[in-house]
């Protein structure tokens, strides 16, 4: 469309952190196989795809028995911060009793982190005591935080944007509502993956992500985001650039 010739357009893939991933997948696949433990208590999904997991993931799911952590992430904007504030409320009972770990990532804007605060503050919750704010003023060293807080990160709750693709890296994509067509085209993709699931309201968010949890859902659809989208653009391009 733009002129462009074919002969120089080169699908890489999505150029995903090379630090969640490994060369041979062995970082993404780890992470993988404990998440999978985390978000299928009931073993609803493990039961009916033992086969499934043996042959993809190639790992032993770990039990561990740890909190379950949702990862919540603003727009560039800070867009929808005040949803992450919400669901901050509302599953505050359950990280008070260490069921629940809640991530809330507010990248390299400060408004956002102090916005963040002082939710924590009014939801008589601590900073680091079940949740963390992730930031830094440094927008790469904020990426690297990000990148560093997926590795225990079970569920990924964003708007349809460019994290969207990191559904590749094993991780449950709950999708609050687009904003403009590209993240209605994302949401699409998504979903027919089979890595997204539409938020429902976030009031009641205590409620229907139990359902989710036990019926398997999330662990599905962490395990189809990992077998049906692309995870090693970043080392596609690496080796285009040393042939060059």
């Amino acid at each position: 469309m733009y002129g462009v010739s074919p002969e120089n357009i080169i699908i890489s893939g999505f150029p995903l952190p090379k630090e969640n991933i490994g060369a041979d997948k062995n970082i993404l696949i780890s992470d993988l196989a404990r998440r999978v433990v985390e978000l299928d208590p009931n073993e609803k999904y493990r039961e009916h795809y033992q086969a499934l997991l043996k042959g993809a993931i190639k790992a032993k799911p770990k039990n561990v028995v740890s909190p379950l952590i949702l990862t919540y992430a603003v727009g560039g904007a800070g867009a929808q911060k005040e949803t992450g504030a919400l669901i901050l409320d509302r599953l505050a009972p359950a990280i008070r009793e260490g069921k629940v770990g809640l991530n809330l990532i507010a990248g390299n804007r400060d408004d956002v982190k102090k916005y963040f605060e002082e939710a924590i503050k009014e939801s008589g919750l601590k900073i680091n005591q079940g949740v963390k704010i992730i930031y830094d003023s440094d927008k790469i060293k904020s990426f690297r935080k990000f990148n560093d807080c997926l590795h225990d990160t079970d569920i990924l709750w964003t708007k349809p944007s460019e994290l969207s693709f990191y559904c590749a890296l094993g991780l449950p994509i709950i999708m609050s509502s687009p904003v403009g067509s590209q993240e209605d085209f994302n949401r699409e993709w998504l979903i027919s993956v089979g890595a997204g699931v539409d938020s429902l309201d976030p009031e009641y968010v205590a409620q229907w992500l139990t359902d989710l949890l036990a019926s398997g859902r999330l662990a599905r659809a962490a395990v189809d985001g990992f077998l049906n989208a692309e995870q090693m653009g970043t080392y596609n391009i690496e080796k285009l650039i040393e042939k060059k």
